[in-house]
């Protein structure tokens, strides 16, 4: 059977069964739409979580970026491994202790205001909606080359598959169909990454395949060959100040993710959520510490496919044939010499790969099984979908839950509560498509903005919520909105009206440090200029940092 009829049974049957699924899971209280009841396990709530973390941009274009960018391309995997390390350690007990369903919740009863809960929906929609938009363009792109359809049409097929689970069930439906769809998308990332491993170095375990053997040192030589710097040469493309403020913007992004963090609300108690988050540190290394073995094993495949070979002979190429007619993937003969040349000139060079494209295609070009390439397909459909949820599910009880029932109608039924996040979740998913279908950069850049947008927002106000009991709301206030305007600003200018990088040439994936820096400062000097928050407050402070059943006596801070 072709790749594409594999790709057609292998996603027709993983879509059943999230749809099932959907079905089984269907609930009808606000407690098991937005957090599924607080009774998920602890090793299926790590499982949920590790898929609801590693988005179609940890799947398709973590490893197309190392691939491309060679050692700059560590940032991706350091910062948002460090970052869930971050959450996992220091806030997920703290945020499940406090116990409510929303990271808005908690920035509105901390700071013991609607306009501070209001500020915080409006940051979580920008990050969520910001998120969303790199899912549904991977899930674009899978179909636009294994089902021959166009973006468009593969967007609409995506949204429908998880509008419904996600309308149905809400967090119960999401949770336990990301247990699922995290079970796919290992399976298809560590079986190509095993036999591409054993092919060109004779091991099949890739992490030990790419430390011990000389592939990094063959594609070191080979890249000096064409004039390119070595693949494995630090700071090639990036400043050590922007690699280091991106990393950074990455691991605190993490940690202040809304869809990420509610995760830790949907298990029993505190001791379930540390549980839960060392089971999704161990389910997201596997993938992690694969990564940066199949981007090396892709860029030397690729080179060594595709380097001074005949433009008409690689066009015949089943996979470059059809990756070539979605357009993410072009040649161009500028010398008319009938060759394909790679050169780390842009002007001279004769072939553009999409970064987005390399993990889909590198079964392809290893000339692996027809399966595995399907499964590949929909392993990536898997990771897009599974993340996609989660952010839907967020924008939902945003409105529903955080607006409509804390704000608006504090006496909303059970049934309107769950109504209204179910409508809010078919309008979440229609935004979803538009910014799939119009998405404004590569799939990992698109969540590295959102990664610098919840840096620049949720984490002081979060750290400072639980660690300081001084931070009041006029701080925590001020310093969303003025974190959240500088970092959003930069990024706009930057991608889309040419403004240069002004600030010391930090890249707008960067920026999110600075913008949370900004807010650090702005939070502390503003709480301290205006009155302390009220003493229950201060009491609820320290009861959250406290172990359960220790008393400790309150001292009010003035």
């Amino acid at each position: 059977m072709s790749a594409e009829l594999w790709t057609i049974i292998l996603v027709a049957l993983s879509f059943l069964l999230y749809l099932y699924i959907g079905w089984r899971s269907r609930v009808k209280d606000s407690s098991g739409f937005y957090v599924a009841g607080q009774n998920v396990p602890q090793i299926a709530n790590g499982a949920a979580t590790a898929a609801d973390w590693m988005s179609a941009a940890s799947f398709i274009s973590m490893a197309g970026l190392i691939s491309t960018l060679g050692y700059d391309g560590s940032i991706y995997l350091m910062g948002w491994t460090g970052g869930y390390v971050l959450l996992a350690l220091l806030l997920a007990p703290y945020l499940r202790k406090f116990g409510k369903y929303t990271v808005p919740d908690f920035v509105g009863d901390r700071y013991y205001s609607n306009a501070a809960r209001l500020v915080a929906v409006v940051a979580a929609l920008f990050v969520s909606l910001t998120y969303v938009a790199g899912q549904m363009r991977g899930v674009g792109i899978v179909f636009s080359r294994f089902l021959q359809v166009d973006i468009s049409t593969g967007v609409i097929i995506g949204m429908v598959v998880v509008a419904f689970f996600s309308v149905l069930g809400g967090m119960k439906g999401i949770t336990w169909t990301q247990v699922a769809q995290y079970g796919v998308l290992i399976v298809a990332y560590l079986i190509p990454a095993a036999a591409i491993a054993y092919i060109l170095t004779g091991n099949p375990i890739p992490q030990l395949a790419f430390t011990f053997s000389d592939i990094v040192g063959k594609l070191n030589q080979i890249q000096l060959d064409l004039g390119f710097q070595e693949y494995s040469q630090p700071f090639a493309n990036r400043s050590q100040l922007d690699v280091l403020f991106t990393t950074l913007a990455l691991m605190v992004g993490t940690a202040g993710l809304p869809h990420v963090i509610v995760r830790f609300y949907t298990v029993p108690n505190v001791r379930a959520a540390r549980y839960s988050a060392g089971w999704a540190l161990l389910f997201i290394a596997l993938l992690y510490t694969s990564a940066p073995a199949l981007a090396t094993f892709a860029r030397y495949n690729l080179i060594s496919t595709l380097h001074n070979q005949p433009i008409t002979e690689v066009r015949q190429l089943d996979w470059a044939n059809k990756w070539e007619k979605t357009k993410l993937l072009t040649f161009d003969d500028k010398n008319n010499d009938g060759r394909i040349e790679l050169t780390p000139d842009k002007n001279t060079s004769e072939i553009t790969i999409d970064p987005d494209i390399i993990v889909l295609s590198t079964p392809e070009v290893a000339r692996l099984a027809p399966w595995v390439i399907g499964l590949v397909a929909a392993g990536g459909l898997a990771a897009a979908l599974s993340t996609a949820s989660g952010l839907l599910l967020v924008i939902s009880s945003s409105v529903a839950h955080d607006i409509y029932y804390r704000i608006i109608n504090p006496n909303a039924s059970e049934t309107q509560r769950v109504f209204v996040g179910r409508i809010m979740v078919g309008l979440a998913v229609v935004l979803a498509g538009y910014f799939g279908i119009n998405p404004p950069g590569f799939v990992a850049q698109v969540v590295a903005f959102a990664f610098g947008l919840a840096a620049a927002s949720f984490f002081p106000a979060i750290v400072l919520g639980i660690f300081d009991k001084r931070t009041n709301r006029e701080g925590a206030i001020a310093g969303i909105v003025v974190g959240l305007i500088f970092t959003l600003f930069y990024i706009v200018g930057v991608k889309f009206y040419g403004m240069q990088p002004w600030l010391f040439g930090i890249s707008p994936e960067g920026i999110g440090t600075v913008g949370m820096i900004i807010n650090f400062i702005v939070t502390l000097v503003v709480s301290r200029l205006t009155p302390p928050p009220p003493i229950a407050v201060q009491e609820m402070v320290e009861d959250l940092r406290s172990p359960a059943g220790a008393e400790l006596p309150v001292e009010s801070v003035h």
